[in-house]
């Protein structure tokens, strides 16, 4: 017998009341601030905090009563557009570059090479959601067991009666790649495995450094000294984009091969029951 689809606002109410909250001793603490707090962190000031949340940069803060909670997620964002605007950029870039970052499209696309290459420090920019934009967004993909399994891998963190997103990209690629016909629960324990593989790369990445640039000019165990810490230094904070550049050229090359293969041998099965049939 065929079940009938619970109602958005079962899910709903099931979700907000059995989905564990952000264990604080799991994750690094999170930084609060006021407002005037935050645009003194950031360097900015109130009006300019006020002005770009009115344009849509800044997400809004958490009410407590009168008063706006802001988070290390909107500093890391106000951080970024003050960098942009000092570059040059207009408001309307700056939304354009959040927009297409966020969704994982090229950079290039929108504002070209130099801005992707020298000024975006910190890839993600975390933000958040409500539950009501979950369920519009994942319906009823999303189940108690599917959040839980999302929180344990950092994907989704529960902060009170709103959702903290650490890596909008990959929220929306798997949004993408739900609607496409994969099932929430499947790519969740896929995407475990490919975490698996990519720590794997991250090490043999870490080792070449340590290999080639600290343990044959220093010996086993030693450290740079005098103008050589600059530069080492200067070179471990260049290795995340040129890690990046390296990983995804060759994923995208292995994907391309791999994809194709898959095709070949599809077609050439259909071919051969062809042939079969008409002998």
């Amino acid at each position: 017998m065929k079940q009938t689809p619970s109602k958005p606002s079962t899910i709903l109410h099931s979700l907000k009341r059995h989905v564990p909250q952000t264990d604080a001793n799991a994750i690094e603490a999170q930084k609060e601030f006021t407002i005037d707090e935050l645009a003194r962190e950031a360097s900015s000031t109130v009006r300019n905090v006020r002005a770009y949340q009115d344009r849509g940069l800044l997400p809004p803060p958490e009410k407590r009563g009168r008063t706006g909670i802001y988070t290390d997620v909107h500093l890391a964002r106000l951080k970024i557009i003050g960098a942009l605007l000092e570059r040059g950029f207009t408001i309307n870039n700056i939304r354009d570059l959040l927009v297409a970052w966020q969704e994982g499209r090229d950079l290039n696309e929108i504002l070209g090479l130099e801005i992707a290459v020298t000024s975006w420090r910190n890839p993600e920019i975390p933000d958040y959601i409500d539950y009501e934009e979950l369920i519009a967004d994942f319906g009823e993909e999303i189940t108690t067991d599917v959040m839980t399994k999302a929180v344990k891998l950092g994907y989704i963190i529960p902060e009170g009666m709103r959702l903290r997103i650490p890596y909008p990209r990959i929220y929306h690629a798997g949004k993408e790649l739900v609607e496409a016909g994969i099932p929430m629960g499947a790519l969740l324990t896929h995407v475990q495995l490919i975490r698996d593989d990519v720590d794997k790369l991250a090490v043999r990445f870490i080792d070449m450094i340590v290999e080639h640039l600290v343990d044959e000019k220093y010996g086993q165990g030693g450290l740079p000294k005098g103008d050589d810490v600059p530069a080492l230094a200067n070179v471990i904070s260049r290795l995340r984009p040129l890690a990046e550049a390296v990983v995804s050229t060759e994923l995208g090359r292995v994907l391309e091969k791999s994809i194709n293969k898959v095709l070949v041998d599809r077609m050439e099965n259909v071919l051969a029951h062809i042939e079969k049939q008409n002998k």
